[in-house]
């Protein structure tokens, strides 16, 4: 049978009753149960002849050209055989949100892409409406990872709110999947992912790395016996900037008070003298060289830095052992009070840098993610719910083909 409107073609087990524009860009469709079709039950499946009742519903369907449409449907309540009373099946309505399925698909592709808040604003749609579509579509889409085949870790953190707190993130080092999100970075907070992994999954891993958080160091050794610690070249190099470049410019700049123009050159140089040598500009390389050449410690524990970073990239533990010596013995005879003093805290978390020899472990990997989150985050203007925010980590970084 050929339908008298094409527009019934879209609205399985209904016929357009009549439309109209009811407002600016506004058009109202009214739809009637299809003449020839049986009512079927929404459990069984079944068709019923026997209607109970009828309430008409409105619900949003997905644009038409520039006109947001909506739809008035009759739904019956049917005397199933089977099953009673019950709410007749309509395919293409998404359950008891007064939205389609082609309107929810629709925000479910849009906000792939763009910010809930911008997807609202662009449907005229609530932020929680369009925050709840997302959500239900990453808990169906999210995969649980594999436990067994988990052998090497990362474990790292990330700023989660203004104010010093903080979220906790695994991945796996092999296929990059992010496995586990938690809120905080304490012993108690980390638990449950070891909780969630299992005695088996456990026991089976060779490697964690990490920075030098006990919290981690001793809830990873307390589950994971076999594992060895590796510590993060990223952020030894970091805390050697902020504990000793960053104390030696402040202290050499401050006993640079007679002369103004020099002091300010130190001052202004702390950036120059973190950043990397080879993310360096030309004029900005210039000035490094003409700024270490007339400062010796400054020189000196930069050059120390370059040097300290070598441990990661020995080719053996033995080796890994003997850079660290001779760094060691660089750093005790510079007389420089802050190298000194983070050479001697450094000595208690030996063995996880020599490990770095044998475990080519590192959280680049994870710095990348970090500023992917950052972006997620910017996106939403932060997020008010954890589990979803979570859950769109998960989605961002899904397990790589082995």
């Amino acid at each position: 049978m050929e339908h008298a409107n094409p527009l019934a073609l879209f609205w399985e087990g209904f016929e357009v009753s009549s439309y109209n524009v009811v407002g600016p860009q506004c058009l109202l469709i009214r739809l009637r149960p299809d003449s020839f079709r049986l009512p079927r039950c929404r459990v069984c499946g079944q068709d019923c002849r026997g209607v109970h009742d009828t309430t008409v519903r409105r619900v949003r369907e997905r644009d038409l050209l520039d006109q947001r449409v909506w739809l008035e449907i009759p739904v019956r309540r049917v005397r199933c055989q089977s099953c009673g009373l019950r709410q007749e099946a309509i395919s293409w309505l998404a359950g008891r949100q007064r939205l389609t399925l082609r309107m929810v698909c629709w925000v479910e592709s849009l906000v792939r892409l763009l910010p809930v808040q911008h997807v609202a604003q662009l449907l005229a749609l609530h932020w929680h409406t369009v925050k709840t579509i997302d959500h239900r579509r990453l808990q169906r889409e999210v995969r649980a990872p594999e436990r067994s085949r988990l052998r090497r870790l990362i474990m790292d953190e990330f700023a989660l709110f203004k104010g010093h707190r903080y979220a906790t993130v695994v991945i796996d080092a092999d296929s990059r999947q992010v496995l586990w999100v938690g809120e905080g970075r304490s012993r108690e907070a980390v638990r449950p992912f070891f909780d969630w992994l299992g005695p088996e999954a456990c026991a089976r891993i060779e490697a964690v790395a990490m920075d030098m958080n006990t919290a981690l160091d001793k809830e990873t050794r307390k589950h994971c016996p076999k594992a060895r610690i590796v510590y993060d070249l990223f952020h030894v190099v970091a805390k050697f900037g902020r504990e000793v470049i960053d104390r030696v410019r402040v202290d050499q700049a401050n006993q640079l008070r007679h002369d103004k123009p020099a002091r300010q050159v130190i001052k202004r140089s702390r950036w120059l003298l973190l950043r990397n040598r080879a993310n360096l500009k030309h004029d900005q390389a210039l000035k490094l060289e003409e700024l270490l050449a007339a400062n010796q410690p400054l020189m000196t524990v930069y050059l120390l830095k370059d040097q300290l970073k070598e441990l990661w990239y020995a080719p053996s533990p033995a080796e890994a052992r003997r850079r660290w010596k001779s760094w060691y013995k660089l750093a005790m005879e510079s007389g420089i009070k802050p190298l000194q003093n983070f050479a001697n805290r450094l000595k208690p978390y030996l063995a996880g840098i020599i490990a770095s020899a044998r475990y080519r472990l590192n959280t680049s990997v994870l710095e990348g993610i970090n500023n992917k989150i950052k972006v997620i985050k910017r996106m939403a203007y932060g997020y008010r719910d954890t589990d979803y925010f979570f859950l769109k980590i998960k989605a961002a970084f899904p397990a790589k083909t082995r």
